[in-house]
């Protein structure tokens, strides 16, 4: 066998906490609760995303154990692996890298939504074309590029500099949503009043919080991005729960606050200064001024910039564990020769997110939703791979014995189930749009493609040797 490659340790707890929560939160806590509101009321979107970050806490015990475990790079395709072998591993990865990768490109398009709401005159430029309603103007293009580029050299210099970074970005954000709640909370006259219908006319309180809660594995997708970093942890991987628990519980606040001061500032329907593009920024702007605005602005940069950055760092540590454990080339695994960061993974995200600001915001949705499939798969094999690690009582096999968190994980993987039925199951209130549905099709062909093309070499490999490149396990 040839020599494993292994990654720097100089990642710290509060760089790693930034990662989770940074993830977490990205354009779409500011850019999409009118969306919610519109859909489950206030309350029931609240609920929603709050009841979401109590099933993701959930999920996360799987996540505590097998990070204690196994602290390698790679998460949920290294526990499918374990659990299921080397075939669902790849099935695995596969989706999740879709999951990350879109993240990182609709990150990077929501700069530029931002900035074409602040200065439409000058982003609404040099017009190209129109994609599902949506303008396309050659600035976009550009700037969207521009920050793909720029995340992508801060990863491959390392985790020194990008982790600081995210941590400084994180906490700027934290004050930011702070203090826009606060604000708009006290000025408003009747903020609980306003709130009122508190779900729309019509549809039920059930069916309007489970339209939110079935997107809590994309709202809160981030803090898995804890797994991909173990293996470059320079503290105990025990620590690894209480930080993604911290992480999930500043995330549902910061959602949560974001669908308050979008309904609570003002009864509903009432008159603001709306520009028909983005509510919350309308009415930051009438109840807040230029003041408010600013902070808006600040904040929701710091989330788009957190989430560029962790994601840049789990999609290319995926990959980079993807090519270690044999299942994709080579030059996937590639260390720079001054940094030891997997440079060739993350110039391959950079050059396959680069397209995306072409498309359009609204062809980048359908994929990014049909990319919680891939999320919660990898969350299934993460809870019944915690399962199977795990003993409701003393045995002859040396697992970990702990009832409840055997319990906990088999709800999980329960929960996780339950996410992709929501999504695919026809008639489900959150079912997939047909765009969406066809994109994910197209993933699955190309993902079966590149399986087989791989397929001679991969099955002559042994479970012991692949244990070796993928869990770091000699036997």
């Amino acid at each position: 066998m040839h020599r494993r490659k292994e990654l720097n340790k100089n990642l710290k707890p509060s760089w790693v906490w930034a990662i989770a929560f940074g993830s977490s939160i990205g354009w779409g806590a500011f850019i999409l609760p009118g969306d919610w509101i519109a859909e489950a009321g206030p309350a029931g979107a609240m609920i929603g995303v709050l009841l979401g970050a109590i099933v993701m806490m959930f999920i996360a015990v799987s996540y505590g154990v097998l990070i204690r475990k196994h602290p390698v790079s790679g998460g949920e395709f290294a526990y499918a692996f374990l659990s299921a072998g080397k075939t669902w591993a790849f099935i695995t990865g596969w989706f999740l890298a879709l999951g990350y990768a879109c993240i990182v490109a609709l990150n990077a398009s929501a700069l530029s939504l931002l900035l074409k709401y602040l200065f439409p005159s000058f982003m609404k430029q040099f017009f190209l074309y129109e994609i599902a309603g949506w303008e396309v103007y050659l600035p976009e293009i550009i700037i969207s590029s521009l920050v793909i580029l720029f995340f992508a050299y801060m990863n491959i210099r390392g985790n020194g500099f990008s982790g600081k970074l995210q941590f400084i970005f994180s906490v700027v954000l934290i004050l930011g949503v702070a203090t826009m709640g606060i604000y708009t909370f006290a000025f408003a006259d009747f903020p609980i009043e306003n709130m009122k219908p508190a779900f729309p006319e019509g549809k039920s309180p059930l069916i309007s919080i489970l339209l939110i809660l079935a997107i809590a594995p994309w709202a809160y997708v981030g803090f898995d991005n804890v797994p991909q970093a173990a293996e470059e942890f320079n503290f105990s991987p025990s620590k690894a729960f209480g930080l993604i628990i911290m992480s999930l519980m500043a995330s549902g606040l910061v959602y949560a606050t974001m669908i308050g001061v979008t309904s609570w500032t003002f009864a509903q329907g009432a008159n603001v200064n709306n520009s028909n593009l983005w509510l919350t920024g309308d009415i930051i702007s009438s109840s807040f001024g230029t003041v408010g605005v600013v902070v808006l602005a600040i904040a929701i940069s710091m989330g788009i910039f957190t989430g560029l950055n962790g994601f840049f760092h789990s999609s290319s540590r995926l990959l980079f564990a993807m090519s270690r454990g044999k299942t994709l080339p080579a030059f996937f695994s590639d260390l720079h020769p001054n940094y030891n960061t997997p440079y060739k993974s993350i110039i391959f995200i950079a050059l396959f997110t680069l397209p995306s600001a072409w498309f359009g915001r609204e062809a980048l949705i359908w994929i990014v939703d049909m990319s919680s499939i891939g999320v919660s798969i990898a969350y299934f094999f993460t809870c019944f791979t915690a399962f199977r690690v795990l003993s409701w009582a003393r045995n002859n096999e040396g697992l970990e014995i702990s009832p409840i968190k055997k319990t906990i994980a088999f709800l999980g993987a329960v929960f996780s189930i339950m996410f992709v039925l929501l999504l695919i199951v026809p008639g489900s209130p959150a079912q997939l749009g047909m765009p969406s549905m066809i994109a994910l099709l197209i993933w699955v062909a190309l993902g079966v493609t590149f399986f087989t093309s791989i397929y001679k070499s991969f099955r002559v490999l042994g479970r012991d040797e692949l244990s070796y490149y993928i869990l770091g396990q000699k036997k």
